[in-house]
């Protein structure tokens, strides 16, 4: 079987997605994994400034804490690239890279507030309107 797509690390090299590369991040994650060719990439990619036209290798779009860790640790060992996506508000376009592999934190919007405490925790996708 061909590869699925090539992702950039951060020494300028490639690395290779492959089957077994795919099927072992996929197992790994409760999240989804979209790649090129996927039915939801396109979507996927955009950010709020529709200027901003970049193409990842891949998007995990995370749904909790245990993902982030795991696509960490995968992009750690692995040397890739990575950006992170918040809420996608950003103007300049730095959640999403080409070629790179973006941990996508929108759906991550839990905002838990504590008022004796007077403190906040906020998932790192939540955006203004969800706090």
């Amino acid at each position: 079987m061909p590869p699925y797509a090539e992702l950039l690390t951060n020494r300028g090299g490639r690395f290779t997605l492959d089957e077994a590369v795919v099927t072992y991040l996929r197992n790994h994650l409760r999240g989804e994994l979209v790649m090129p060719g996927d039915p939801s990439y396109e979507e996927s990619r955009r950010v709020w400034n529709g200027l901003i036209d970049k193409r990842p290798g891949l998007i995990v779009r995370c749904t909790g804490v245990a993902d982030v860790i795991a696509t960490v640790n995968f992009a750690r060992v692995n040397d890739l690239r990575i950006t992170v996506r918040g809420g996608g508000h950003n103007v300049a376009g730095t959640a999403v890279s080409d070629g790179g592999m973006v941990i996508d934190l929108s759906r991550m919007r839990s905002v838990r507030v504590d008022p004796e405490r007077r403190t906040a925790r906020v998932e790192g996708g939540a955006t203004l309107g969800d706090i």
